[in-house]
């Protein structure tokens, strides 16, 4: 079965961060709003918690014979494993707990996620205080690392929701930065080297084959995102702001569907500030059904080729806000399923 078939039967999924720290509270909403097959659970994460549950350190958490802790600039390379780098393995496992209590039986696609490479090499420091990204050989290191700690991830994943296939998500919002030259220094007062691109390109293909031929997808709430290379590099799905979506854009988005990449469309506001437009989940997708028609594409492939999502991780929101996103998710997947013209 190809990757694009499976992800046809999940309408809608959530990109990651949940609000509060109530990890048992997060597993029932995310479970519960995409039971049933209405869309694609995913592992909660809850940043809320502080240093270790934030997107940097939860996987610097995974890595593996690689240690951190916090600085006042941020994440930090160590020597050895200390207690910011055990907090965040603690709370991995409660959020694992939660998940497999609300799992049993699950049988169907389930989404976990990690920050990517290169997005984790923009957030890391080395020992002296610089960006890991400024140090080529510290980023293969990195690299490597990363992918022996999602492998044994996804194994212990595997091991407590038996009927699961993952989804491998990689979280790279840094990515066009660390293209361009865009990274600043902890000083803020210059800027980093850009990455060559077939350098970036061959770390993230590295690490998408982590999952051994299943699913994948890589995530950015960043402008610009470089849709042509993540093709390149094997994602399978590229999950991204729609709002954020340029006309200069648009071609490599009509190249990716009719590749069969699928799209991941963050349609949905993420914050409480935008609820009113939670209110016409046929609404929420119409600039999707106008970019279809646009770019000439057919309108039936919608529903093979485009996931709902909320435009970025929800862990800024209230959590009945959470709870109604993610329930909106489903309704405008379904409005764009039913009604794709």
């Amino acid at each position: 079965m190809s990757e694009k078939s499976e992800f046809s039967a999940y309408g809608a999924t959530g990109i990651g961060s949940m609000p509060g720290g109530d990890a048992r509270e997060a597993a029932k909403t995310v479970v519960g709003s995409f039971a049933d097959g209405q869309g694609l659970p995913h592992l909660p994460e809850l940043p809320a918690r502080g240093p270790g549950a934030d997107m940097i350190g939860r996987t610097v958490g995974l890595l593996e014979e690689m240690y951190g802790h916090v600085e006042p600039s941020g994440w930090r390379i160590s020597d050895r494993p200390g207690r910011d780098t055990r907090r965040a393995r603690s709370w991995l496992g409660e959020d694992l707990d939660a998940l497999e209590e609300f799992t049993q039986g699950y049988e169907g696609l389930l989404k976990v996620q990690a920050v990517g490479p290169w997005t984790l090499a923009a957030g890391l420091e080395l020992r002296g205080g610089e960006a890991m990204v400024a140090d080529p050989g510290a980023c293969r290191d990195l690299a490597g690392s990363l992918a022996e700690g999602l492998r044994g991830h996804l194994a212990e994943v595997r091991r407590r929701i038996p009927g699961a296939e993952i989804v491998l998500q990689l979280d790279e919002p840094s990515l066009t930065a660390v293209l361009r030259g865009r990274v600043r220094s902890a000083s803020g007062y210059r800027t980093y080297r850009a990455v060559d691109r077939q350098v970036v390109e061959g770390a993230l293909r590295d690490l998408l084959a982590v999952n051994d031929g299943g699913p994948t997808t890589v995530h950015s709430c960043a402008p610009d995102v470089p849709f042509a290379l993540l093709r390149r590099a094997g994602a399978g799905s590229v999950s991204f702001d729609f709002s954020l979506l340029t006309e200069r854009e648009e071609e490599a988005i009509g190249e990716a569907v009719e590749d069969g990449t699928q799209l991941l469309l963050g349609v949905v506001p993420s914050l409480d500030a935008a609820s009113a437009a939670l209110s016409d989940p046929g609404g929420s997708v119409m600039g999707v059904r106008t970019l279809w028609n646009r770019l000439g594409l057919n309108p039936g492939t919608l529903a093979e080729s485009v996931v709902i999502t909320p435009s970025c991780g929800l862990a800024g929101a209230s959590p009945a806000y959470a709870r109604t996103a993610l329930a909106h998710c489903v309704r405008a997947a379904r409005s764009l399923a039913d009604n794709p013209e």
